[in-house]
């Protein structure tokens, strides 16, 4: 047998493990309901759904703020009507990119650290953290970045022994898959094209620029898709449905501001604290130590990559708005700690080199006694309670899960196949797949230029049986403004959930209810 051969079979095993461990994982949540709990990974879906089920299918409406490549993934599967329901549809890709986050993630430290043993404990640590088991079932993007991330990683490790121009491109795709699926993804292309530059011999100069070329369609795709769509290179960034034009509204209405705005030292606090519940103590004292050991020995670059995304965070608290919430630390609730676990990759790698810290002949056991204590606080404590993005998906979406189903309800017994229903989208539109009412039925902000006509002059233009909003939204006012000019919709139905806001049900009067075509449940 080759040495190459060889070399790839531990790899292989790792991957079978992998599948077996995410396939688990997959169908456990999914028996337990919670694969949509995740007000993101029901929207991550939809965005993928109206992709073909939409008034106006096709390409524009991929959208503008979330990058594309995650709901690309999804399309194959996204097309049957129950996997798109449960929110299985997201589960597939994601756990496909879990098993290769995991699989890249042991070859890379592998090779890095020329130790099967410190490999496993690092791929072991990873892959065994219950909050990225459980955001790999479902529709999140985090098991996306993590495998173009880990496939980084390993492509410049291997660029590192041979400086190839395989390498390069290898770290080139990569990276382009990683600025498709985070913003994150463009924040590593500048060091990671200094790394191969600084790292090569021959062609150095010439591989880098491959790298970069490659690396940089994604941004550059990026801007002018949203020139083209919005007349707006930067709509994803300061566009009205962007984070930072949306804590600008919030601003304006009197909310405070998000900790660690401005202050570098509140934003490494919250992120701090964030990834401490995303990773449990043992894990971080084991990355620090392991930390320590591989800076020791001068392994620093795989340890500055994989820190990037974390420190990408940390900066986007200070400069743009993002908002981290602990629930030990004010305002005490749970919102994007989930952010906390882009440190994983960094503290699996760094725990298993805490391996090498042995003689070699002990590093088996020592790699065993690592996982051990890394994993020990999911072992004390083994239920979803105590996992934090478990717990933030639940809390937050307690409400919104209970509105949905009543709006679900009223429209799957009152809505007629094909009548047309007026809404905004965005968790409105879990209520079309609660319901089993497709997404071509539903008239939304993607649907332009009918959907600008229909708010702008409701009196002409709103032809619409039925109308869903929230109370004082954009589509609220427009129907309060219709009824002034003669167009009544009538409020079937209001729900009201605590912490929500109120759910409008309207129907309209003296109308002949038109069947939309090819809008038929």
């Amino acid at each position: 047998m080759s040495k190459r051969r060889q070399s790839w079979i531990p790899a292989a095993g790792v991957a079978l493990a992998l599948a077996a461990l995410s396939a688990a994982a997959l169908a456990w949540f999914l028996a337990q309901g919670c694969l949509l709990y995740y007000g993101d990974a029901q929207a991550h879906l939809n965005i993928a759904r109206r992709i073909f089920d939409s008034r106006t299918p096709g390409y524009e409406q991929i959208g503008t703020v979330w990058l594309p490549l995650p709901h690309v993934l999804m399309l194959p599967f996204v097309g049957n009507d129950a996997w798109w329901r449960s929110g299985l549809a997201g589960g597939f890709p994601s756990a496909v990119c879990f098993v290769l986050a995991g699989t890249f993630l042991f070859a890379a430290v592998r090779r890095w650290l020329d130790s099967t043993p410190a490999a496993l404990a690092a791929a072991a640590l990873f892959a065994l953290n219950p909050n990225l088991l459980y955001l790999q079932s479902t529709a999140m993007t985090e098991a996306v970045l993590f495998a173009a991330l880990a496939a980084l990683l390993y492509c410049t490790v291997a660029y590192r022994d041979r400086p190839s121009w395989r390498a390069a491109a290898g770290a080139g795709l990569a990276a382009l898959a990683a600025t498709l699926t985070r913003y994150e993804g463009w924040f590593l292309i500048p060091f990671v094209a200094l790394y191969l530059l600084l790292c090569g011999k021959k062609s150095r100069l010439g591989k880098a620029t491959l790298f970069g070329v490659l690396a940089g369609l994604g941004p550059l795709y990026w801007l002018a898709h949203n020139w083209w769509g919005y007349s707006n290179a930067l709509e994803f960034y300061n566009g009205p449905y962007s984070a930072q034009a949306i804590y600008a509204r919030a601003l304006e209405s009197g909310m405070q501001r998000y900790p660690g705005d401005g202050d570098w030292g509140k934003a490494l606090r919250y992120y701090s604290e964030a990834a401490r519940l995303c990773l449990s103590w043992p894990l971080a004292g084991l990355a620090a130590a392991g930390a320590v050991v591989a800076l020791v020995r001068r392994k620093i670059w795989p340890l500055f990559l994989l820190a990037l995304p974390a420190f990408f965070y940390v900066m986007s608290m200070v400069s743009s708005g993002t908002p981290i919430f602990v629930p030990h630390l004010w305002p005490f609730s749970f919102y994007n700690t989930r952010y906390g676990l882009a440190a994983l990759p960094m503290a699996a790698l760094a725990a298993g080199a805490l391996v090498t810290a042995v003689p070699v002949r002990l590093r088996t056991a020592a790699a065993a006694v690592v996982v051990l204590i890394g994993i020990s606080a999911w072992v004390a404590y083994p239920r979803e309670q105590a996992w934090v993005c478990w717990k933030e998906s639940q809390v937050n979406s307690d409400a919104r899960r209970a509105w949905t189903r009543q709006a679900a309800d009223y429209l799957a017994a009152h809505c007629r196949p094909g009548e047309g229903i007026i809404y905004s989208f965005g968790d409105l539109t879990a209520v079309f797949a609660q319901a089993g009412i497709p997404l071509k039925s539903g008239l939304h902000e993607g649907n332009r230029p009918d959907w600008d006509a229909a708010v702008a002059r409701p009196e002409f233009f709103l032809r619409e049986p039925w109308a869903m909003a929230l109370s004082g939204d954009k589509l609220a006012t427009a129907l309060l403004h219709a009824e002034r000019r003669g167009l009544r919709y009538r409020l079937e139905k209001s729900i009201t959930e605590k912490g929500a806001p109120v759910v409008e049900i309207y129907r309209r009067e003296g109308y002949a209810y038109p069947v939309h075509e090819g809008a038929r449940r």
